[in-house]
C-alpha cells in the first residue's frame, strides 16, 4: 500500500506541473512538481521503485498536458473515441519513460552530499528531456523550462543555455527542495537549509540580472507585417463544398491587409498550389504589388506524386518556396510498421515529403526572414541554423486541429521561449490562433484573440547578433549534465570511523565484536 499511495502522489505530482505552463502559468509549481518527485525517489529503495515512481510522474504530466491530441484524432482524424483515448494514452506512456528512467538511475545511483545529489538529478532531468526530444524524430512539448517564460525569475538563462539547459536548472532547484525536505536531519537542523536557500537565491537572481542584458539589437529601419488569422474551422477546411468561401475568405483578408509583408497561415489555401486558379493568385499579388510588398501563403506544393506543406512567396521577392522538413508523426507521415494507424484514421494530406534540411531564409522586403512551419518551431537547436544570416522568424501554423484547447497557449509559450534563445521575434500566422508578434526578449505586444478572423498589423524590425545559445546549441548543456550525473555516480558515501585512541580506542573495539563489525564495515563501506 505504500509503494501505491506513493505512486499516486507521484501521478499528482505530475498533474500539478500543467498548471506551470500556459494559459495559467503558474510557474512556481514547476519547482513544486519536481520537488515533490525528488522528495519520493529520496524514498526509492530500488531502481525499480524509482522508475515506477518518474512513470507516474510523466503519466500524470502528460495525461494531463497534451490529452488535447484526443480531439484531432476523434474530433477530426475519424477515429472512434474509446480508441482515441487508449492511442493517446499509449503515447503517453511512452513520453513517461524518459522521467522514469531518470527516475531508476538517480534512485540506484543517488550518492554523496544534498549538493552531489542535487546535481545528479538534474543531469538526469536534462539528458533524458534531450532524448525526448531528439529519438524517433523528438517531441519536446512540455519540456519543463518552457514553464519559466516571463515573469519567472529565472527566464533570462534561456538565452545563455535554452529550454533544456533551464530545466536543469529547475530541476537542480528543485533537488535542493526536495532531498532537504526529506533529510529528516536536515528538517531538524535549520543550518542545513542556508548553503540551498543561498544557491537559490543566487540563481534567481542571476536570471533577473541575465534578463537584464542585450545580446542582440535591431537591425535596419522597422517594417510593417500582416499577420492574418482565417479562423476557419478544421471540419470545414478540406469541404469541397466550401473550398470557393475558402478562397474568398482568404482574398477578403489579404485585400484588407495594409502591411509590408502579408502573410496567409499554414494550408491558408487547402489544395495543391498548382491546382488554383492562376487569376485568383494575379488578384491576391495584385493587392500587394500596389505598395511593392510582398505576400507569404501558406499552401502544398508538389513534385510529381510527391507533395510537401510550403510557404510560397508573391509580389516582391516572387518565387521564393520554404518546405517544412522536421514532420509530424502520424500526423504528417506514417512511421514504419505503423500502416495500421491509417487504417484507423481519415487525416488528410497525411504522406507529405518533408523539405530540405537548412533551407536559406526567406528574402522579403529587405530582409532575411527564416521560416518554420507549425511543429518545427518546437525544436529549438534546429531554428539556429538559419542564424545569424536571418533577422527574423516566422511561424505559419494551423491548431484548429486542437480545438479550444491548452495547445494554442502552450504553442505561443513555446515561440517565446524560441524568440529569448535566438534574439530574434517570432511572427506567428495561424488559423485560428494565437497570431502574435514575440519580441527577443519574449514578451507579446500584440495578438489576436482566438477563434477570431482578423488581420493583425504588426510593426517590427529584423535584429542582428548572436545570444550564446545561439551561438553554442545544445551542446554545452549537455557537457554539463554528463559531467553532473558522473560526479553524482562516482562519489561514494563515507562514514566517519570510530576513533582509535583514547577512551574507547583500539583496545576497547578489540574487545567488543559488536565495535570491531562497525569497524569492518565502515572500511568496506569506504
Amino acid at each position: 500500500m505504500r509503494g501505491i499511495a506513493r505512486a499516486l502522489l507521484a501521478l499528482f505530482a505530475g498533474a500539478l506541473a500543467v498548471p506551470a505552463f500556459a494559459p495559467v502559468g503558474w510557474f512556481p509549481l514547476a519547482f513544486l512538481s519536481l520537488a515533490l518527485l525528488v522528495g519520493l525517489l529520496e524514498r526509492a529503495d530500488s531502481a525499480r521503485a524509482g522508475f515506477c515512481l518518474g512513470l507516474a510522474w510523466g503519466m500524470g504530466a502528460f495525461c494531463a498536458g497534451v490529452s488535447w491530441l484526443v480531439i484531432a484524432l476523434s474530433r477530426y482524424g475519424g477515429v472512434f473515441l474509446p480508441v482515441a483515448v487508449l492511442v493517446v494514452f499509449l503515447f503517453c506512456a511512452f513520453l513517461s519513460l524518459y522521467p522514469a528512467l531518470a527516475g531508476a538511475f538517480y534512485a540506484r545511483w543517488r550518492r554523496g552530499s544534498t549538493l552531489r545529489r542535487a546535481l545528479f538529478f538534474a543531469g538526469l532531468w536534462v539528458l533524458v528531456e534531450w532524448l525526448r526530444g531528439t529519438l524517433f524524430t523528438g517531441f519536446p512539448w512540455l519540456a519543463i523550462g518552457y514553464s519559466q517564460t516571463p515573469p519567472s525569475p529565472v527566464a533570462g538563462y534561456f538565452p545563455i543555455m535554452g529550454v533544456y539547459g533551464l530545466g536543469g536548472v529547475l530541476a537542480f532547484v528543485a533537488g535542493l527542495l526536495g532531498i532537504c525536505a526529506t533529510d529528516q536531519a536536515g528538517a531538524r537542523a535549520v543550518g542545513r537549509w542556508r548553503v540551498p536557500a543561498v544557491l537559490i537565491a543566487l540563481i534567481c537572481i542571476g536570471g533577473w540580472g541575465l534578463s537584464r542584458l542585450q545580446w542582440v539589437e535591431p537591425d535596419g529601419e522597422p517594417f510593417t507585417v500582416s499577420l492574418v488569422q482565417t479562423n476557419i474551422e478544421q471540419s470545414l477546411k478540406w469541404d469541397p463544398d466550401f473550398f470557393d468561401e475558402t478562397l474568398r475568405i482568404n482574398a477578403d483578408l489579404v485585400h484588407a491587409a495594409r502591411g509590408d509583408v502579408v502573410v496567409l497561415p499554414e494550408a491558408a489555401l487547402p489544395t495543391m498550389l498548382d491546382r488554383l486558379p492562376e487569376s485568383y493568385l494575379d488578384m491576391l499579388t495584385g493587392f500587394v504589388r500596389e505598395r511593392n510588398g510582398a505576400l507569404v501563403i501558406g499552401v502544398f506544393t508538389r513534385d510529381g506524386t510527391q507533395y510537401s506543406n510550403s510557404a510560397v512567396t508573391f509580389g516582391e521577392g516572387a518565387g521564393q518556396r520554404y518546405s517544412k522538413s522536421h514532420l509530424v508523426p502520424f500526423g504528417e507521415y506514417s512511421p514504419p510498421f505503423f500502416g495500421w494507424f491509417y487504417r484507423l484514421a481519415s487525416i488528410p494530406m497525411a504522406q507529405q515529403t518533408p523539405g530540405a534540411a537548412n533551407q536559406p531564409p526567406l528574402w522579403l522586403f529587405g530582409r532575411k526572414i527564416a521560416v518554420n512551419i507549425c511543429y518545427e518551431d518546437v525544436f529549438g537547436a534546429e531554428l539556429v541554423s538559419s542564424l545569424p544570416q536571418a533577422g527574423l522568424m516566422l511561424n505559419l501554423s494551423n491548431l484548429a486541429w486542437y480545438g479550444d484547447s491548452f495547445a494554442q497557449p502552450q504553442h505561443l509559450q513555446i515561440a517565446r521561449a524560441r524568440a529569448m534563445e535566438t534574439g530574434r521575434p517570432m511572427l506567428r500566422s495561424t488559423n485560428t490562433g494565437m497570431t502574435a508578434l514575440v519580441l527577443p526578449d519574449g514578451s507579446v505586444p500584440a495578438a489576436l484573440p482566438a477563434f477570431t478572423r482578423g488581420v493583425l498589423e504588426v510593426e517590427v524590425s529584423a535584429y542582428k547578433g548572436l545570444t550564446p545559445y545561439a551561438r553554442w546549441g545544445d551542446a554545452p548543456v549537455l557537457v554539463v549534465a554528463l559531467i553532473g550525473i558522473v560526479a553524482g555516480v562516482g562519489i561514494r558515501r563515507r562514514e566517519k570511523l570510530p576513533v582509535f585512541a583514547g577512551e574507547g580506542g583500539l583496545q576497547d573495539t578489540i574487545r567488543d565484536p559488536r565495535r570491531l563489525e562497525s569497524v569492518l564495515d565502515a572500511i568496506d563501506e569506504t
